[in-house]
């Protein structure tokens, strides 16, 4: 019997049964008929039912399933077809799109589930003497193809599920250090530390279905990372097991012992090992916690008050800053007011809005904010004010906790979208980078006439749209979201737009990812901004650790599938 581990629906994000619903949304479909030139039609099916016919026997070697069988257990090893789809793919919208259609693309020949250091040791230990590539597995999440496997991989591929690795296993009040299996998913990490009174405070996007050691594996970032910081800062120890031996890096708060072990680990996809355990920062919940809502009237204001913001240190837990774009997609997603109290928000909205207009606001360029602020009811009454008096020496207007408390509760649920726009024949997707405060507002305008030059080449309209977040005293990380018709060549249509972004970020000034990582993906472009002399160095790390290429291959760099192929 397979081990009772969460994972995602096999054909696209999350769970089974939560879907995104426009026809409660009465300025939605209006909105996507302006933007994409696309009619909404309802939803046609609920679910896509798996049938197992449709997957290839697994051609796993009996010694190599001997091998895995005497590493862990009977139980824990399958090559049941489900397992083997569900773990054969990551969630980039070309994968989604590929799978959802019954396209699986090269699948493991089959999936192990260890539930110690010494079995994942033993699991590596068969895969090098056999010469089989493993490739770790958390929730799945990945969106960057950390986790699509090389189509033209010969050797018997094993993915490693590492959902039986969790628990928060020791919790040290006095230095407010956790320590916690890898495969531990976010919502049972966050409910386990607040029945203690602790809290991690990293909230990805993937945060309901992604694991502890996914997030350190692809250096990833949480929405409030302003207050906790992002993975790399809130990881202060690890496990790594690897096929020659286990690396154990103590959680100490800093320490001058040459080259970073913990730093070269965190981001390395796989590449470097299995990480099977961490120690984390943690922190006591909050007292009192507050998202306050403010509206701006264009872009260039609001990203000069968050960067006053981060100039002054105003302690936020995170400030978010949409553009007029993303503001108008918001809006458009407010449900239909049906109470008597709905409807006198509505008509307050209505009203604030006619007043912008006679102030002479554009109000199809004004940006909303949210700000959240957590700590004692004083520490947040006197942060509140500081930023209320910089938000309103930039134009804003402050909209109270009302929008702000929405955005809390609805945070987690914008992933849902792109499998509704998939059913719609729209690919929906999002591209991050992170640039100083000088070049921020250039990266904004490169990427916006990148992406819209790629639009008018496929002769479609498409439609892009940005938000501000994680601030640094240094800069900042834009969040875009890209969306357009697919026609008759969807990867090839989709490596363009996508190509044309990244490419933007990089001659801009920016990075090519702030927290989604490298995979496939984005590995073209590292040279340009690690250099040639950088990549050279990760191969030469990559090729003396792992000099059989067992470990993730062809991740981070040197790709064997990229999006450039599609544009041959």
């Amino acid at each position: 019997m397979t081990p009772d581990v969460k994972h995602m629906k096999w054909w696209g994000w999350g769970e089974e049964g939560v879907f995104f619903n426009y026809l409660n949304k009465p300025g939605f479909a209006p909105f996507v008929k302006k933007a994409l030139a696309v009619d909404l039609r309802p939803r046609k099916v609920d679910t896509i039912a798996f049938d197992p016919t449709t997957v290839p026997d697994s051609p796993l070697p009996m010694s190599l399933r001997d091998a895995l069988v005497a590493a862990t257990s009977p139980d824990h090893v399958t090559v049941d077809p489900h397992e083997r789809v569900v773990h054969g793919h990551g969630s980039s919208v070309t994968e989604l799109l590929h799978v959802s259609r019954g396209d699986y693309g090269r699948l493991p020949e089959v999936v192990v589930y260890p539930a110690s250091d010494a079995e994942v040791a033993g699991v590596l230990t068969a895969a090098v003497e056999q010469d089989a590539v493993v490739v770790p597995y958390g929730g799945g999440t990945n969106i960057a193809r950390s986790l699509q496997l090389d189509p033209a991989e010969t050797r018997p591929i094993i993915s490693l599920d590492t959902g039986l690795l969790d628990g928060l296993r020791e919790l040290d009040e006095d230095s407010g250090l956790a320590r916690v299996g890898g495969g531990m998913q976010g919502p049972a990490l966050e409910e386990a530390l607040n029945d203690r009174g602790w809290t991690l405070g990293h909230m990805p996007d993937s945060f309901t279905h992604s694991t502890v050691g996914g997030w350190a594996a692809t250096r990833s970032s949480g929405m409030q990372s302003d207050k906790y910081g992002d993975i790399a800062d809130i990881v202060r120890g690890m496990t790594v097991v690897r096929p020659s031996g286990t690396v154990t890096l103590r959680p100490v708060p800093s320490e001058s012992t040459g080259p970073s072990l913990r730093e070269m680990f965190i981001g390395s996809e796989g590449r470097l090992g299995v990480i099977t355990e961490l120690w984390l920062q943690v922190h006591r919940l909050p007292a009192e916690r507050v998202v306050v809502a403010y509206m701006y009237p264009a872009w260039k204001p609001a990203v000069d008050a968050i960067r006053q913001i981060a100039a002054e240190e105003v302690p936020t837990t995170f400030v978010r800053i949409s553009d007029g774009n993303e503001t108008g997609f918001s809006l458009a997603t407010q449900k239909a007011a049906t109470t008597v109290k709905k409807k006198v928000e509505a008509a307050a909205q209505a009203g604030l809005w006619a007043l912008m207009r006679r102030r002479g606001w554009d109000t199809d360029q004004m940006c909303i904010s949210y700000v959240c602020l957590e700590g004692s009811a004083d520490d947040v009454s006197r942060r509140r004010k500081a930023v209320d008096k910089i938000a309103r020496s930039h134009g804003a207007l402050s909209l109270g906790t009302g929008p702000g408390a929405l955005y809390d509760q609805k945070k987690f649920d914008t992933p849902y979208l792109r499998d509704f726009l998939l059913e719609q024949d729209v690919m929906g997707d999002v591209s991050e980078t992170a640039a100083p405060w000088s070049k921020l507002n250039g990266v904004h305008r490169a990427v916006y006439a990148a992406a819209q030059k790629a639009f008018a080449q496929l002769d479609r309209t498409g439609w892009v749209m940005c938000h501000l977040s994680h601030s640094y005293h240094a800069g900042a990380c834009l969040y875009f979201t890209f969306a357009f018709k697919v026609g008759e060549h969807p990867d090839a249509e989709y490596a363009l737009v996508k190509s044309s972004i990244q490419q933007a970020f990089v001659d801009a000034g920016g990075t090519l990812s702030h927290h989604h990582g490298v995979g496939m993906e984005h590995a073209p472009w590292m040279e340009q901004v690690v250099s040639a002399e950088g990549v050279a160095i990760m191969r030469t790390l990559f090729e003396a650790t792992d000099p059989g290429a067992h470990l993730n291959p062809g991740k981070v760099i040197d790709a064997p599938v990229t999006l450039f192929d599609q544009l041959s």
